[in-house]
């Protein structure tokens, strides 16, 4: 097939056609010609105004729901809502129902993306229960990208430790997300005023803050040991949704020392802040929990100064029984692969394009060790097609689940195609 794309301004930093505006010619997923007034026979020709390209948008971190989990997300809708937020791949935690945790679970969902490429991340224990640990090199040879208790932070400090002594010799990745459980129990909410105010259990910063100096310190003393020569100078451990402004300070810090460390932030936590719980609306439900303006801002900044490496979607499908309840019975998260370029577009503080286009790009790529594509004759082609300016209603979700607080609000910025 023969695909040509008129007028793109290209968004790729650090290369010679960053911010050109050029033809692309791609035939049979090859990219054959770049540059302008290109008159060659297509069978479609993509034309759009103020039209932009950049490498496919890959969200690494996304909850997949199946199997065991279908009537909230299948594999098949996950697809559609990843194309239509203009994804060409995404990573998959492994807490589904069975538990990825063997080769044939890496298998079953590498072969299940028909448009778009599924990246599976294997469990760190069984059934992700922070007990005994899984086979972490057989799983890493059958193609696992990271590996992850996903929605279960690792609270024993020893099992955190050794899965990074296990992971250097193979150069692979551990990711975490750091909450203290024990001093969130029963949380709903961000604790602080708003949730003393509306009487719900607070989930207190501390709870996050103690949990990345814990495992700063272990990645740490792993680099101090004959373990710590990694293979190559990616990172080894990576902080999953961080959401307080000391967590941004601490990963800055290590960052300046030099440990090989990364992190993320999930995108709506870059919009809201504990007062729009308020309502009692439990699309706002989400951990870690929406907190204060000061955080917000912080976060913004982690992003403008490197600091915080993607942007990530945390899509965590939840149908109608689990969010159509009391505030404190409903269950945690939201869906955002359809819209976490247009949110982090709408709600940019300071960040360029080609930096925001950079965090959903490569920089997610480069920290689960997988190949980049680049935009270039000759190249394979994996791109996403999008209109930075161009507002939008967020109404027709493709999603099995609709657990999102962004329903019916307009948004600027928005995907038009995905080519892989």
């Amino acid at each position: 097939m023969k695909i040509l794309i008129r007028s793109a301004k290209i968004i790729q930093k650090g290369t010679a056609l960053n911010g050109q505006l050029k033809d692309i010619f791609i035939e049979n997923g090859i990219i054959r010609q770049i540059g302008e007034g290109l008159t060659l026979e297509a069978d479609e020709v993509i034309s759009h105004p103020n039209l932009c390209v950049s490498l496919g948008w890959f969200d690494m971190r996304v909850h997949a729901k199946d199997p065991g989990y279908e009537q909230k997300e299948s594999l098949y809708s996950l697809e559609k809502a990843a194309l239509a937020g203009g994804f060409s791949e995404i990573a998959l935690l492994p807490n589904t129902k069975p538990t990825v945790q063997t080769r044939e679970s890496v298998h079953y969902l590498k072969k299940s993306g028909d448009l778009i490429k599924f990246h599976p991340m294997a469990a760190v224990t069984l059934k992700c229960e922070g007990k005994d640990f899984t086979e972490m090199i057989d799983l890493h040879h059958a193609g696992a990208v990271a590996f992850t208790d996903g929605e279960h932070p690792i609270q024993n400090p020893d099992i955190l430790l050794k899965t990074l002594q296990y992971l250097t010799p193979l150069g692979g990745v551990l990711i975490n997300r750091p909450e203290d459980m024990n001093l969130t129990h029963f949380g709903q909410m961000h604790e602080g005023f708003v949730s003393t105010l509306i009487g719900m259990k607070g989930m207190p910063r501390m709870a996050e803050e103690i949990s990345v100096m814990r495992d700063l310190k272990l990645l740490e003393y792993v680099m101090e040991t004959p373990f710590g020569t990694p293979n190559t100078s990616q990172p080894l451990l990576h902080f999953a949704c961080i959401s307080t402004a000391e967590s941004v300070s601490l990963i800055r810090e290590a960052k300046a020392k030099g440990l090989p460390v990364s992190c993320d932030v999930a995108v709506h936590q870059l919009c809201f802040t504990e007062e729009d719980l308020l309502g009692f609306d439990t699309n706002y439900k989400v951990n870690p929990p929406f907190r204060t303006q000061t955080d917000v801002q912080a976060l913004w900044a982690g992003l403008v100064d490197g600091t915080i490496d993607a942007i990530v979607s945390d899509h965590n499908p939840q149908d109608e029984e689990a969010k159509n309840l009391e505030f404190d019975m409903a269950d945690f998260g939201i869906i955002g692969l359809e819209t976490l370029y247009a949110v982090a577009n709408s709600y940019n503080i300071g960040l360029s394009t080609e930096d925001l286009i950079e965090k959903i790009t490569v920089n997610p790529r480069y920290i689960l060790r997988l190949p980049i594509p680049e935009i270039k004759e000759g190249s394979k082609a994996n791109l996403t097609l999008f209109n930075e300016d161009e507002e939008w209603v967020y109404k027709d979700i493709v999603s099995n689940s609709k657990n999102s607080p962004f329903v019916g609000k307009t948004l600027r910025g928005k995907s038009i195609a995905v080519i892989v």
